[in-house]
């Protein structure tokens, strides 16, 4: 029996299992009725965050359009990969989904264009990250429960959105001071890797934006099908949808050929996640952790195809003078709000104000960031448009 036909036991036994989870940072009764996972996952859907998903960008600001992703609907569709993934390797499918789901909770209006703005404006306090403010979100913003601020979720998710993509101690960059205090408190090993279902959200997450963002593009017109059929990959599989699909208009031959280009790139990161995992000897979850390295990876051949999407991609969409003048509008938007709130936070929300100390110091920068990072696209336009245009 090869290798990649091995039972799926071994493979198991590396899942995080609900029953030795190292808990929650307050302690409460467990659920009767659903795992710690389970609750985790049911709580990030329940949160205030998720659902402002729904009108933050991801590419498209939310009004281009109907049909373009959004935060939620990529969240979605991530999670429905991780799923997927996990499944097949015998991991834990509610810890990947919950991972899927919160990846993206942190972020600004208008997707990577308001965060670059905003970790701008606040260097002085120390920047911005989309991903230490999922966590900050996880663990303080959110007000819903009587004894505690945040959701309280599991050890096991925490450490996932903290470091899905890989070691923070190790690595050149400097930790965000949201995920060094918190994990001051309920250690998140920030040396190590995190377990294999935040692996597999990060590798879904990929996955998704990749091939979805070929969707909105070829719909949007920013490129066309025949543009995409250099890209290694990608062309061929447009190639042979048009052979055996000849009957088709482009609508269903853009929906066939994503399709099959996420079924072929999942189909690849399973076989060689399993290989790596073989070959890794690791026994446990926590081996997994210590391992030193990811192994849940794309294989060497697809990492290239990989590359030359991300390149393609890159030029022909995210750098594309539609995609560039409204990212420099929402720059712009996020910027002024910003520079109004620090130096006259009496401009905030009454709920918002009463907290701040003043003009130009860190309390205050930090609760414009939380301010200016949970508004939808929509909301931060109208917030601009209330306190820079004057109305005769």
């Amino acid at each position: 029996m090869g290798k990649t036909n091995l039972s799926n036991k071994y493979f198991a036994s590396l899942a995080s299992k609900p029953e030795s989870s190292r808990g929650r940072l307050y302690n409460e009764p467990e659920s009767s009725t659903r795992t710690c996972f389970q609750r985790d996952r049911d709580r990030i859907i329940h949160s205030a965050a998720f659902r402002r998903l729904e009108y933050k960008t991801q590419v498209f600001v939310y009004h281009e359009g109907d049909y373009y992703r959004t935060r939620l609907t990529h969240s979605l569709e991530t999670a429905q990969i991780a799923r997927s993934i996990c499944r097949v390797l015998g991991l834990n499918e509610d810890l990947g989904e919950a991972l899927a789901l919160a990846h993206d909770l942190g972020h600004t209006p208008f997707g990577h264009a308001g965060e670059e703005a905003l970790d701008k404006v606040m260097q002085p306090w120390g920047g911005f990250s989309h991903n230490a403010q999922t966590l900050r979100i996880l663990t303080e913003l959110e007000h819903k429960y009587a004894d505690f601020d945040g959701l309280n979720l599991s050890w096991e998710t925490l450490e996932g959105v903290a470091k899905h993509n890989g070691p923070l101690l190790n690595s050149d960059m400097s930790i965000p001071e949201s995920i060094s205090k918190y994990s001051e408190k309920h250690n998140l090993l920030l040396d190590t890797w995190p377990g294999l279902e935040a692996q597999v959200a990060a590798i879904a997450d990929d996955i998704a934006y990749n091939n979805h963002d070929v969707d909105d593009g070829l719909r949007a017109g920013l490129f066309s099908i025949e543009d995409v059929s250099d890209v290694s990959l990608v062309g061929p599989i447009f190639a042979e949808v048009k052979k055996t699909k000849s009957y088709i208009d482009d609508t269903r031959l853009i929906h066939e050929a994503i399709r099959r280009m996420i079924g072929y790139v999942v189909t690849d990161v399973i076989e060689e996640s399993r290989l790596r995992l073989i070959d890794s000897g690791c026994e446990s979850a926590d081996d997994v952790r210590f391992y030193g390295k990811s192994v849940v990876s794309f294989s060497e051949e697809m990492k290239k195809h990989d590359s030359e999407l991300k390149d393609f991609l890159f030029r022909r969409m995210y750098q594309h003078y539609k995609v560039n003048r409204m990212a420099s509008k929402a720059k712009r938007v996020v910027i002024d709000l910003f520079e109004l709130f620090i130096h006259e936070p009496q401009c905030l929300p009454g709920e918002w104000f009463r907290h701040c100390e003043g003009p130009n110091n860190l309390i205050t920068a930090r609760l414009v960031a939380d301010y200016i990072a949970g508004m939808t696209d929509r909301y931060a336009f109208l917030e601009h448009k209330r306190l820079f245009e004057i109305s005769l």
